[in-house]
């Protein structure tokens, strides 16, 4: 008999209690923060906290008979193991009789009953939805409630840590050239009040970082333009004296982070609003919907002018990161020589291996952090696109098969990521075969030649059509927009073969950055990626218009035990060599100790 989770069934009596006090029938609790950041710090781990599972998507839905929580393929497995004996039942998500939650609240609730929600980790494209498709039933909305502030009694506070300013000629643009930009869009919008809520955006547009969301050096906030006023709304605590007499000096006038409702609902407006719907939470939307419906002026919902600015990045930002990309290649080329030169001689595990690059990157000029956990996946492990291994709970390397990295850090001058797939003994030949084809779709990729205009959906076949050919694909995007000194993952560049309603294509322009990662995946067997970050630059321009290339930042090499040339045309090897050619011309200055430069030159020979 599965023995009883008490501890989740008494949280789950004390907040039916909440609901049935503040007149909620229904409540939901999803995986995200205030400005759907891709990591959720503790505080928010609301869903966790009532159900035990705590893989990083999966939304809760509990109501005074039941609860169930809903979850994608990678969680089944880890969801059903860490639910046991609480009384959750578990959607699978995109299972077949599965219902979506919109479904099962709309077959579930009855007429006139309330959905309750804190309206500020939902996003607005889920909220409109759910109003829309509960309004037959005349549902009401709850959206300004928290109710596991009453229950969760020794919840972790919200994130707090100090703000930071990086120099103008770190930026390569003052914090006053950029806003000008913006305030030059709002113009075109015909707009007089712009609220910002993305917090990648904010930092860039203010040269200020923070330290709030894992791996992304980002501070919670909000910022407000109008065509006089620049308003940050930060935590107070987070202010350091630099950062206040930056604010001074250049016109941002700083304001409570948790104010910016009170400011919303005080202001007169008397133009028009612009939003961004994709970044805003619900409870921001609703609130800003009412008050310029009080004013009658119009909230226009368009891209944050931001965005593409901050994606297309300018000449200092592209020389730094050049640099950086060359340090960090330098530093992970050395972490593939220890692994393959001390695999079977010493304990070796994922986690101790992930653990090594961790170090050796943390001792680069110039690092901030991590850019993403790293994912250091052996044999069968590196099968699963997501995996992270633990401490407790890793695979020991031994001398056969590969071991997949895929790792990065943020720097000033900033930020990387990279995946090499590592044979530490012997492999078969299909794993040659497929190493071979995922080589052949990167390099084929960063040669492309492509008219202005284009987009990620009109190359990504370039990378998948030698996989396509053996019959195989990776069902993952084959790239995706790099922040600087910001987050590993930003857009609106994207590469991938096909595009889900509401998606972003955007056209890729010269000074973006975009990773270039195909990849095999075989269940319970292995998994091979090859990840470059390449920036788009101009190529020719002539009758035709104006051509786009890709050029490599990343410069480590490609294992040659893994390369079958059978399967290559000879513009494949070639382009190989040419890479490998370049890989040791650019890393091997910085590499000191002479026996790995040495081990460089073998590595990167030409086959």
């Amino acid at each position: 008999m599965e023995q009883e989770n008490k501890v989740i069934k008494d949280r789950l009596s004390a907040l039916r209690a909440v609901m049935a006090k503040e007149g909620i029938d229904y409540y939901m609790m999803p995986t995200s923060d205030f400005h759907n950041s891709e990591y959720s710090a503790d505080f928010f781990k609301v869903r966790e906290y009532f159900c035990g599972f705590d893989g990083s998507n999966g939304t809760l839905v509990v109501s005074q008979e039941e609860a169930g929580m809903w979850t994608d393929g990678r969680y089944f497995i880890q969801a059903e193991n860490q639910m046991k004996g609480t009384g959750v039942k578990l959607y699978k998500m995109l299972e077949p009789g599965v219902p979506t939650i919109s479904e099962y609240l709309k077959a579930n609730m009855k007429e006139g009953q309330t959905l309750g929600f804190d309206g500020r980790v939902i996003s607005t494209s889920i909220g409109e939805d759910l109003e829309k498709k509960l309004s037959a039933k005349k549902v009401s909305l709850k959206i300004d409630k928290d109710l596991a502030e009453e229950v969760w009694t020794d919840r972790p506070t919200l994130p707090c840590h100090d703000m930071y300013v990086l120099s103008d000629e770190l930026c390569g643009k003052s914090f006053k050239e950029k806003l000008a930009v913006v305030r030059e869009k709002m113009n075109e919008y015909g707009t007089t009040f712009h609220l910002l809520s993305k917090l990648d955006d904010i930092m860039w547009l203010t040269n200020l970082r923070g330290n709030d969301v894992e791996c992304n050096p980002v501070a919670l906030s909000y910022a407000v333009i109008t065509a006089d006023e620049f308003l940050l709304f930060a935590q107070p605590d987070e202010v350091t004296d630099e950062v206040k007499s930056y604010c001074d000096k250049v016109g941002i006038t700083l304001k409570d982070y948790h104010e910016l409702f009170s400011y919303i609902e005080g202001t007169s407006f008397t133009g028009d609003v612009l939003f961004d719907k994709r970044n805003t939470n619900f409870l921001t939307f609703k609130t800003l919907s009412k008050k310029t419906k009080e004013a009658a002026v119009s909230l226009k919902n368009e891209k944050d002018p931001t965005e593409l600015l901050k994606a297309c990045k300018n000449e200092t930002e592209l020389r730094n990161i050049r640099e950086v990309y060359l340090r960090d290649s330098a530093k992970l080329t050395e972490f593939i020589y220890w692994v393959k030169n001390n695999v079977g001689k010493i304990p070796m595990t994922e986690y101790s291996a992930a653990m090594k690059l961790d170090s050796m990157r943390a001792a680069l000029p110039g690092f901030i952090e991590l850019s993403f956990p790293t994912i250091s996946a052996y044999k069968a492990n590196a099968a699963m696109a997501h995996y992270e291994a633990t401490e407790d709970n890793c695979s020991e390397i031994k001398p056969e098969g590969m071991l997949l990295v895929d790792s990065g850090g943020t720097y000033l001058g900033g930020t990387t990521d990279v995946t090499r797939t590592i044979v530490v003994g012997h492999i078969s030949d299909e794993i040659k075969r497929n190493y071979t084809a995922t080589v052949m779709g990167m390099l084929r990729l960063a040669k492309a030649n492509f008219l202005e205009g284009c987009t990620g959906k009109n190359v990504d076949i370039l990378a998948r059509q030698p996989l396509w050919d053996l019959g195989i694909d990776y069902q993952h995007g084959t790239g995706h927009g790099i922040g600087y000194v910001l987050n590993v993952h930003e857009g609106p560049q994207n590469i991938r073969w096909r595009f889900t309603p509401g998606q972003n294509e955007a056209p890729l322009m010269p000074g973006m950055i975009v990773s270039d990662e195909p990849g095999v995946y075989i269940q319970d067997e292995y998994g091979i990626r090859i990840e470059n970050i390449v920036e788009v630059v101009k190529r020719g321009n002539g009758r035709y218009g104006q051509f786009l290339g890709f050029d490599h930042l990343t410069y480590v090499p490609i294992d040659l035990e893994a390369i079958d040339t059978s399967i290559m045309d000879s513009s494949d090897i070639k382009a190989l060599n040419d890479y490998h050619a370049e890989v040791y011309r650019r890393i091997s200055p910085l590499i000191q100790i002479t026996y790995i430069r040495e081990w460089l030159k073998e590595a990167t020979r030409s086959i």
